[in-house]
């Protein structure tokens, strides 16, 4: 396509607006699901009567049916949202059947020469009629530009909307402009620093801020929204299947430091901020020290089976954001980073996860990776029959230890269903769920514990 001419236009006249307006003063609240709400607020001086106004800077990927105008005595009538945007392919295109003039430069003596030119097509080149001639404007190092009479009226420099409104006097009025638009997106991040000689993790958060929107947000109070709002977009019949993080958390009871909104977190940033266009944009939000945490080896099995093979263990950071282990903040969903110092003194990255929406008050598991050197190895003993609707079954797990340092692994047994109930163990276990028994393996340094024991279960 014609790309590389220069673009020139004679005889230009674009009709001001009818009214005067100051710089808008800016809002903009961002949820987690590619979606803001944008306030835009200023003061606009207003002829009387019916008339258009223009608002140039506003979203390009508004949704214009979420558009509202509100100011003391102004009714709007209409409004139009205009995203035809003005490039030279899209001028060439709407000049179709019209005149435009041609103009070359002789590379060799610089002598122009102009001539009047009828545009044929604009598909995958320009095609025109200059007298009796059919021409194809072609990009061949000759300087060439053409020129246009004016600028259509559908073709906008940037998206503008426009709102044809009835005013009932002339004068000054306070006016919100308030619309929802796609392209802007938060995301939290963590970084956590683990000491685990002290037993203690600093953690830091940040959020990233997205705009994908094609718009400029300039000096903005800007609030971001924790939770899922439901909308059509994400919307099932009401409902949403979610995945879920591979981090584990028992969800809290304490109740946030955080500003609220019906039944949503906000995270006001605590100055004003410019999202600039394709931009991502970083400000912190969180930031604690010494929050008690440690390290755990896991091992999780969902049914009752053996194992081919031993299996290594998760290596997981578990730490509480509870006031008491020093934290007190809800935390917002994102990657959790954890970081431990070596021999050195500097930190080395040790492994993330993702994390859910996690109320104050929860225990979080942040799986970091696995541990070679400490293994476990199931083997279905027996599984057997009780009644037509209740099988007993009886597990045997061998779990061993290479390191020179005795551990504790934390084993996972899921798969009660109703009625559930131990009648054996040679450990005692609790209960972390309706379906789930949990056991605390000591493992002596370089040894082995074998631990068994017979459910039965319902289904």
């Amino acid at each position: 396509m014609f790309r590389h001419a220069l673009l020139a236009a004679a005889a230009l006249v674009v009709a001001g607006p009818a009214y005067a307006q100051t710089a808008p003063r800016l809002s903009v609240t961002i949820y987690n699901d590619n979606l803001a709400l944008v306030q835009d607020q200023r003061d606009l001086t207003l002829a009387g009567g019916r008339q258009k106004l223009e608002f140039k800077d506003v979203s390009a990927a508004i949704r214009p049916e979420t558009v509202s105008l509100s100011a003391p005595g102004v009714s709007v009538v209409e409004q139009n949202f205009d995203y035809d945007l003005l490039t030279p392919d899209k001028l060439m295109e709407k000049a179709v059947g019209q005149q435009v003039k041609i103009v070359r430069t002789n590379p060799g003596d610089g002598k122009e020469t102009t001539e009047t030119a009828t545009v044929l097509a604009a598909n995958e080149g320009v095609v025109l009629k200059i007298g009796d001639r059919i021409e194809v404007l072609r990009d061949d190092g000759v300087p060439t530009r053409v020129i246009f009479d004016k600028v259509p009226e559908t073709l906008r420099a940037r998206p503008t909307l426009s709102v044809t409104v009835e005013a009932d006097k002339a004068g000054p009025v306070p006016a919100t402009l308030s619309y929802l638009t796609t392209g802007l997106s938060w995301k939290a991040d963590y970084v956590a620093l683990f000491d685990e000689a002290k037993g203690a993790l600093d953690l830091q958060g940040w959020i990233t801020l997205g705009n994908q929107s094609g718009t400029a947000f300039t000096d903005a109070e800007t609030q971001l929204v924790a939770g899922q709002v439901n909308t059509l977009a994400n919307s099932n019949n009401g409902y949403r299947p979610r995945s879920r993080p591979q981090a584990t958390q028992a969800a809290g009871t304490e109740s946030g430091t955080g500003e609220r909104i019906a039944d949503y977190y906000l995270y006001p940033l605590p100055h004003r901020t410019t999202i600039a266009a394709n931009q991502n944009k970083q400000v912190g939000f969180l930031s604690a020290q010494g929050v008690a945490a440690k390290k755990v080896y896991e091992v999780r099995e969902a049914w009752f089976a053996s194992q081919e093979n031993p299996e290594a263990a998760a290596v997981a950071i578990q730490f509480s954001n509870a006031r008491l282990a020093g934290l007190g903040n809800q935390l917002p969903a994102g990657v959790m980073r954890v970081y431990m110092r070596d021999q050195a003194g500097d930190p080395k990255f040790v492994g993330e996860n993702a994390i859910d929406h996690t109320p104050a008050g929860s225990e979080l598991s942040i799986k970091t990776g696995d541990a070679f050197d400490v293994t476990s190895q199931a083997t279905l003993v027996s599984d057997e029959k009780v009644s037509r609707t209740r099988s007993r079954y009886t597990m045997k797990y061998l779990v061993r230890n290479a390191r020179p340092q005795p551990v504790t692994v934390e084993l996972r047994q899921g798969g009660l269903w109703r009625d559930g109930e131990v009648k054996a163990e040679s450990l005692k276990s609790r209960r972390i769920d309706a379906r789930t028994l949990g056991w605390s393996v000591p493992v002596p340094a370089n040894g082995e514990t074998t631990l068994t024991f017979t459910v039965e279960t319902g289904w």
